[in-house]
């Protein structure tokens, strides 16, 4: 037998080390990421080889620097203390412009100029001005196409959701979530009221709303949220908190709902009852809450499910799909969540699935659980939504047991 009593602590202890300047990398994250966001871009549309006049060199290249400089000033002015709506907007815009002129930047300082190397098409400064253009114009049309998608009322997306375990009586049953609204420093007042109205087109029997309704207090945000107030349901209008409700005095928020109508569903769970047949409609705070210091404020799933029937079946409402793992392990029949805005600027979705599950759609986990993650309804931070369209979901819950 093999004593591996010392050899435990030596891979701890070479794994220690890794793990410590990962953290330090991190650490610096936010002060080398802007950089690349914009010195990238500066390097590729001025200085490959396109050999523009110098005053065109120096005004490009200044107006890069200013970017670098204006961007995470604005940002801070806009998001921290001093939560000042204007410099958040600018500071917002110039992020998402930046992210996307470094996306295409990249992509077409690679492939287009070796595309064209290889058709042969003109010679090295051409070919280093062609792609200076292109860049230019996908990015202007992306971004302009990206800003309207983003103001525009959420396409409606209907889909039917089987439930193995939902009685005959609550078959076609009509939900309509909504998520992620991030009122903010852009007034949406009008954008609000007639996303209420086509939640009223679809008839529901239950409205959810999965949490990160705004960036900013209840108080700064109320004329935004107020048209929640009319939203219909036959059956219940249910609400739980996301990340950033923790941000912006979460409790205020679920005051605020709460004083709208909607019943916060916070570590507890409401029955909905029809044709003799009941669902389980259960929500957890944010699985941030804890940290944030607030007293009484946690997700605690076996809280929100204490007292109801394990017979019954059970839609949670659970602001970040990764909490399906807890709801596999209870299973839990169907999850509703958002937070991931489908990556909301492509390709950053692909950062998104380093951290969550599932990045939009219906998908299973365990035996039992199915998952429902939403793009989510409004944005935020940048304007933009480029190949990540916002929406306003239908799910009709279907049950084996009827026709």
């Amino acid at each position: 037998m093999t004593d591996t009593s010392n050899a435990r602590p030596a891979e701890g202890e070479a794994q220690a080390p890794r793990q410590s300047r990962l953290l330090r990398l991190m650490r610096y994250l936010p002060l080398i990421a802007p950089v690349l966001l914009w010195a990238v871009p500066c390097w590729v549309l001025l200085y490959t080889g396109q050999h523009w006049p110098l005053p065109v060199t120096v005004a490009g290249t200044a107006l890069f620097v200013l970017g670098l400089a204006a961007m995470p000033l604005a940002m801070m002015r806009g998001h921290g203390r001093r939560q000042q709506d204007r410099a958040a907007i600018l500071g917002d815009t110039l992020l998402g412009g930046s992210w996307v002129l470094f996306t295409w930047s990249v992509l077409l300082g690679i492939l287009l100029r070796l595309a064209l190397a290889v058709a042969g098409v003109g010679e090295s400064e051409d070919r280093a001005r062609i792609v200076t253009w292109a860049v230019l114009g996908v990015s202007a049309a992306l971004l302009a196409w990206g800003y309207a998608e983003a103001r525009r009322v959420p396409r409606v997306r209907r889909l039917d959701v089987p439930l193995p375990r939902l009685g005959a009586g609550l078959d076609g049953l009509r939900v309509v979530l909504i998520t992620d609204t991030h009122y903010g420093p852009l007034d949406r007042a009008r954008w609000s009221a007639r996303v209420c109205e086509t939640v009223n087109s679809l008839e529901a029997d239950l409205v959810c709303h999965t949490g990160d309704i705004a960036d900013g207090t209840a108080e700064r945000r109320r004329a935004q949220a107020t048209p929640l107030a009319t939203v219909r349901a036959t059956e219940a209008r249910v609400y739980v908190t996301g990340n950033h409700e923790y941000y912006s005095e979460a409790q205020g928020w679920v005051d605020l709902m709460d004083e709208l109508g909607w019943e916060p569903l916070r570590n507890r769970h409401v029955l909905l009852e029809r044709g003799g047949d009941t669902l389980v409609v259960a929500g957890v705070d944010d699985v941030t809450a804890e940290s944030s210091g607030l007293v009484g404020h946690r997700a605690h799933l076996a809280g929100a499910l204490d007292g109801a029937d394990p017979e019954l079946p059970v839609l949670l409402l659970a602001h970040q799909p990764k909490f399906v793992d807890r709801a596999a392990a209870a299973g839990i029949d169907l999850q509703l969540s958002g937070h991931t805005h489908g990556g909301q600027i492509w390709p950053f979705h692909h950062l998104v699935r380093l951290d969550q599950p599932a990045l939009a759609g219906l998908s299973r986990h365990g035996v039992r659980t199915q998952l429902y993650t939403s793009r989510g309804t409004g944005f935020w931070g940048p304007p933009f939504r480029v190949f990540a369209p916002s929406e306003i979901t239908l799910l009709v819950l279907r049950s084996p047991q009827q026709r």
